[in-house]
Formats: structure tokens, sequence, C-alpha cells
């Protein structure tokens, strides 16, 4: 007797592929920064929010820190204002932080919970302000040895999980903005949702921090190669912070910070590529660059070639 051919049999190939990943992670939180072009374009946006739910859907907490860089600026154009930075830190006058606040919580948050609610009644938005989750004070970077004044750009100073924790408890997707109020002078402050998406994980005691970028992961020797560094440890990671490119530094920050402070592997990964997060989360090879702690062999959630 003759077994018939099932077309669908490479379905179940990937499914079971996708097994031990699933009951890996399995109850765990993900902590997602969503930012770059996964922002902007809209095939790309959609496919985003397909993975969240799908993760959702198959036992993960995920939750989702969002900037929103472009779009920002495009609205600080339309009010007259300039788009100044220093230190690779947007310049926040009051007025522009009127518009960030605006533009994060009315604009960009409101059309990912949206489209992540197409799939049914699971996001609900939030901002750092909400229940205190994420407090701040001035940020004054150091230039050319001097601390300059760039406005209401705010540097973290606590994190209370409670309000975000409860959302999880009840089955939804917390989506936050990465603004923060002051207890000390009651400002609202543009946070860097690098930064933020670090320290959340942190206090949540995430499983892992995934990054989305405009590029393939961080690469070995840039601009002389393409080859993407695969896996590194927090020391490693250390060592290579002062060559990075300005874009990259508060993301590889973020990582490091994540993991030396409880996180089990953080990841960027290139938003560039529909339905990125899954491929990394639930594939052998995965994608992107994995951040791992020091120290004796963490189980990382992937095999193949890491």
């Amino acid at each position: 007797m003759s077994t018939r051919k099932h077309t669908a049999l490479p379905k179940a190939q990937i499914l079971i592929e996708a097994l031990p990943w699933l009951t890996r992670h399995h109850g765990k939180t993900v902590v997602i920064k969503f930012g770059g072009n996964a922002m902007v374009d809209e095939g790309l946006k959609a496919a985003f929010a397909q993975d969240v739910v799908f993760l959702r859907q198959s036992g993960l907490k995920p939750v989702v820190v969002h900037g929103g860089g472009p779009q920002i600026s495009k609205q600080l154009d339309r009010h007259g204002l300039v788009s100044e930075f220093k230190a690779g830190l947007r310049v926040t006058t009051p007025e522009a932080m009127d518009v960030v606040r605006m533009v994060l919580a009315g604009q960009v948050q409101r059309e990912l919970v949206g489209l992540l609610n197409q799939h049914g009644p699971l996001a609900v938005g939030m901002t750092g302000e909400d229940a205190h989750t994420i407090t701040a004070t001035q940020h004054r970077p150091e230039i050319d040895g001097e601390l300059v004044d760039i406005g209401r750009v705010g540097q973290i100073t606590a994190i209370d999980p409670g309000a975000i924790e409860a959302l999880l408890d009840d089955g939804r997707i917390p989506v936050i903005s990465s603004i923060a109020r002051s207890q000390d002078d009651g400002h609202v402050y543009n946070v860097n949702a690098d930064t933020a998406a670090a320290a959340l994980a942190a206090a949540l005691g995430a499983e892992t921090l995934m990054v989305l970028t405009d590029v393939e992961g961080l690469y070995e020797d840039w601009p002389n190669s393409d080859d993407v560094i695969s896996r590194l440890t927090a020391s490693q990671l250390e060592t290579l912070l002062p060559e990075l490119s300005s874009g990259m530094v508060p993301k590889m920050e973020g990582c490091l910070f994540a993991v030396r402070n409880g996180v089990n592997t953080a990841r960027v990964i290139d938003g560039r590529v529909p339905h990125s997060i899954l491929l990394e989360i639930f594939t052998d090879e995965g994608i992107g660059t994995m951040v791992v702690p020091d120290g004796p062999h963490v189980s990382d959630g992937q095999g193949g070639a890491r």
C-alpha cells in the first residue's frame, strides 16, 4: 500500500520544530522594544502584531515598549519646532515635550493597540506615567567635559511593574509608551525607549528582551564585513561598546543592563524581516545577535548555530 503524500507535511515539521521553544518559554515574560522600520511599514506593522498575538496565544506573556522617533520628528516639523540632537538624544523643550507626549500616547500607541486588538480584546495601552510605572529625573549628558541641559529628557530612577503585572495576570498585552514623570519636579520626561524596555525587562524578571532594529544584528567588523555576531556574553559586549555606532549604543547598553539584572537573554533582531520575532524565538537557528550573562553556560533557548 502506498502512503498518500500530504502537501501540508512541511507545515507540521515547522510546528514540531517550535515545540521545544514553546515548552521552554511557556508562561515566561518577553519584553519587546518596537522601533525602526517595523514602526512605519504597514506590512511589517501587521506582521509584528501577528507575532505578538501568536506569543500570547502560545502561552507567553509579551510586553511591548515603543518609541516613535520618525513620527515625533514629522509632528515637530508640522508645529514649526526644530528637531535638534545632542549626544545622540533629542533636545526636548517643554513645547516639544507636549508634541512627544501626544505622538507617543495618542498616535503610535493607539495604532499599535488597534493592530493587536484586531485579533481579540488583548492589548491595553499605558505610559510610564500610569501608576508611577516609570519614574525619571532630568538627564544631563556630558559633552566635552560639561553637563549639558537638553530639556525634558529623562533618566530612569525607579520602576514599579505592578500595573503591568496585573495586566499580564489578566491575560492582556501591555503596550507602553516611554514617557515618565519625575517625583522631584513633577515634569514629564521623554525616556529612550531602548533604555525603558531594558529597565522594564529587569523589573519584570523577563525571560528575554528583544530589540527590533534596522540592521541584522551586531556586526563583527563593520563596515569591513557584514557578518553578524550570533551570540556573545555580557563581558564581551562591554568590551565592544566603545567601538559601536551611536545608534547601536543605547540598544546594546540596554541588552547589557538586562542580562546583568536577571534577564536570561537579550536579543537584537532585524525588524525589517517579517515575523522576525517568531523566527528568533521558535526556530533552531534564530536570527540576530543574542547576549547572555557571564558565567557558566546559560540555557539560551536556541540551538543550531548558537
